[in-house]
């Protein structure tokens, strides 16, 4: 299932002993757009710290109490490798988090698709993080190949891989009241300093694509009517073929509506 970003931040965090917190943000890597931390507010608990989760250690989402169950014990929690508040993630705490927890690293790898999000990224130098934070990005401005469309209002995760599956994209300078899902696939490039991305997509297109709803889930039908809308394979089928070997329709069927 796909979750907001925003609807996660505040979730409670509910270890094996009992509650340590609650969602206060999510890191992700902006090479793959794939969550890699959520970020944990423990209160009183753990004061001088900034303590990450990874998805590996999490057992699953529950929307109707607003949590989620964390596979760690609050001793494992507490003794994990530190990380001081309002410091940025490093490649040598990664190294030591994974490693306490036994955990895979992700980084040091070329990502298995072909087109993950950032064919070209700039503002960024040679060293720096890979590491994102969703309410950082949120509000970044949002070009089509041949002009703006509107800012970042949020990001759908899936709740079994965690990667961002989409972009909601909030168009009302342009179209008024609309919201559109972008797939971090179709991103051409993004500048980190100038808090912009670039989508491979026509102003068009994007007028003419299914309109998102604030607060209905997006089903699988609506995922592949919007990825037939810009002829562009879905991520259930990547598997099958580059993205890359796609290319955007020059037509345009009629506006729908999820």
């Amino acid at each position: 299932m796909l979750d907001k970003a925003k609807t996660l931040v505040g979730y409670k965090l509910q270890s094996l002993e009992g509650e340590i917190g609650k969602v206060k943000d999510l890191y992700f890597d902006d090479r793959d757009w794939t969550i890699r931390y959520l970020v944990a507010d423990t209160g009183e608990w753990l004061v001088s710290r900034q303590v990450l989760i990874s998805p590996h250690s999490l057992a699953g989402v529950d929307r109707d109490q607003g949590s989620i169950t964390v596979k760690l014990t609050k001793d494992q929690i507490e003794h994990s490798p530190t990380l001081n508040r309002d410091k940025p993630v490093s490649r040598q705490f990664e190294r030591a988090y994974s490693g306490f927890f036994g955990l895979p690293m992700y980084f040091g790898f070329k990502p298995k698709r072909v087109k993950a999000g950032n064919s070209a990224q700039t503002g960024k130098k040679r060293g720096d993080p890979d590491l994102r934070s969703t309410n950082d990005v949120s509000g970044h401005h949002v070009e089509a190949s041949d002009g703006e469309i509107g800012h970042v209002e949020d990001f759908l995760i899936d709740d079994e891989t965690w990667a961002i599956r989409y972009l909601i994209v909030d168009t009302r300078d342009w179209l008024p009241g609309r919201r559109v899902l972008i797939s971090p696939r179709w991103i051409e490039r993004v500048s980190w300093s100038e808090k912009q991305v670039v989508v491979d997509l026509p102003r068009e297109a994007i007028r003419q694509a299914p309109e998102y709803t604030d607060g209905e889930a997006v089903t699988r039908d609506q995922e592949s009517a919007l990825h037939r809308h810009y002829n562009r394979p879905g991520y259930w089928d990547a598997d099958a073929g580059g993205v890359d070997d796609f290319e955007v329709s020059r037509e345009f069927p009629g506006r729908r509506r999820f």
